[in-house]
């Protein structure tokens, strides 16, 4: 019979052998790899273990055996932990990086039954992202150079319950009084109130959970220079305003955020860029009807994230007797598998009293707005990354088609303006130098159903990073 002692001294050795050569996940060159390298060690770990166990178990008495497997259990927790910082370096499942402050977010779970797991380990915490350096050439208008925006993040943890974020964002560089030049915006503050990983409690200045570039604007996120049309005419990227509500995990892949939030002012709506000029952005806003806004996602599938959102509120507050009940639905689909990758999005807006808008803003300034009662606009985009993925630096070339009209559908009384019927088809390359750094290059072939205005091609260059 194998005594107590040596039973005990073959299993820690095969621990410490295990633990003492170098693990693959520590070495391997990219996310991916770590990840798989780490649950290989983890599985022949288990393995091992339960081959001793079993081979132990006829001459152990079952005290013995009980604390054995305790002890291997406990091994197992510590590898699945040790799992969780890869997790978030990866919460996209390779369909895009997730929101910069949910990767701030993303946490280690120490099983608690109450999901006061669901965030802790927060430190003082500053992350901070200079995005994009854009040099844009449409062949009318001269060449321009614009560090287009330069966005500081901060994050603090009050215990294991309580959660700051922040974003800062200066736009092109230089910010002078009352001139027209550069910008400062407060796009994020907002507490998280931990509650359970199921139900949260968020509060303070949000981004409107809408589409898929609002939250994940970082450059490194999305292929070329400038964002999607769709996400800046039809859904208004960046959008964000004062509010509260939920977020949580559902399990099985599902996730979901629901809030209250100040409503777009009908007001600055245009023909040319829709909702666009309507956020309220935190500057005295109105705060008499306040509009609910929610999305579902699912990311069940490797690779694959799925998202509806939706949102309505009153608009008119700005205009005597309008309420101007607008909406905004959206679907969207992002998948990677291998080196191809593919999105796409389909949004639609609708605009209650859109003629009293139209009457009452041209009594006021004297122009006819012309602002639609429909706005619809959608893309697919294609993309190959072209380099291994044991390299840390990758190539992505990718063709992107948008069709977006920002006059799908007027009121009675108003014409549409067929310059505002817009098509793009964008093909461009990012050279990913690392992971967190890209080098863009795109040209866009711009159509419109005008037959007198048309709008020329451009080609852009960007630089961005996050870190």
């Amino acid at each position: 019979m194998v005594c107590r002692v040596c039973q005990r001294g073959i299993i820690w050795t095969m621990v410490l052998l295990s633990s003492l050569v170098q693990p693959g996940f520590l070495i391997a060159d990219t996310t991916e790899d770590r990840l798989a390298a780490l649950e290989q060690r983890l599985s022949r770990l288990e393995q091992n273990v339960d081959r001793l166990l079993q081979r132990l178990s006829q001459e152990t008495q079952p005290e013995e055996l009980k604390q054995a497997k305790s002890e291997a259990q406990s091994l197992a927790v510590e590898l699945e932990q040790a799992k969780e910082p890869e997790k978030v370096k990866d919460a996209s499942t390779q369909a895009g990086p997730a929101p910069a402050q949910e990767l701030m977010t993303t946490t280690q779970s120490t099983g608690s039954a109450d999901g006061s797991s669901e965030i802790q380990n927060v430190p003082y915490a500053g992350y901070m992202e200079t995005q994009e350096t854009h040099l844009n050439h449409d062949g009318l208008n001269p060449t321009t150079f614009d560090f287009h925006r330069f966005v500081l993040l901060f994050g603090h943890g009050f215990g294991d319950r309580i959660r700051f974020w922040s974003e800062l964002e200066f736009e092109h560089a230089f910010v002078e009084g009352r001139e027209i030049s550069g910008e400062v915006a407060l796009e994020q503050a907002y507490l998280d109130f931990l509650i359970h990983p199921k139900l949260n409690f968020r509060a303070g200045m949000l981004l409107a959970p809408v589409g898929i570039i609002n939250e994940r604007h970082e450059p490194p996120s999305f292929n070329g220079v400038e964002r999607p049309f769709v996400d800046t005419f039809i859904i208004p990227s960046t959008w964000f305003g004062s509010g509260g509500g939920f977020v949580g995990d559902l399990g099985k892949g599902f996730a979901y955020k629901a809030y209250l939030m100040t409503s777009l002012d009908a007001t600055r709506f245009s023909a040319e860029e829709g909702f666009r000029e309507g956020r309220q952005n935190g500057f005295f806003e109105s705060a008499r009807h306040m509009a609910p806004v929610a999305r579902l996602e699912y990311r069940g599938v490797p690779g694959l994230n799925v998202g509806a959102s939706f949102w309505t509120g009153r608009t008119g507050f700005n205009l005597r007797n309008i309420k101007g009940q607008a909406e905004i639905a959206e679907l969207d689909s992002r998948y990677r598998k291998g080196p191809f990758e593919w999105r796409g999005e389909f949004a639609f807006n609708h605009l209650n009293n859109a003629a009293e808008i139209n009457r009452a803003l041209q009594l006021q300034t004297g122009v006819n707005p012309n602002i639609a009662r429909a706005m619809r606009g959608f893309y697919v985009e294609g993309g190959v990354h072209l380099l291994p993925t044991r390299l840390k630096h990758d190539w992505v070339t990718f063709y992107r088609y948008e069709n977006f009209d920002t006059q799908y559908r007027m009121p009675a009384g108003f014409l549409p303006l067929k310059q505002f019927d817009r098509s793009a088809h964008v093909v461009g390359i990012t050279y990913y130098p690392y992971p967190d750094v890209a080098l863009k290059f795109d040209y866009n072939f711009m159509r419109n159903a005008s037959e007198v205005i048309r709008i020329p091609n451009r080609w852009n260059f960007g630089v961005g990073w996050w870190f």
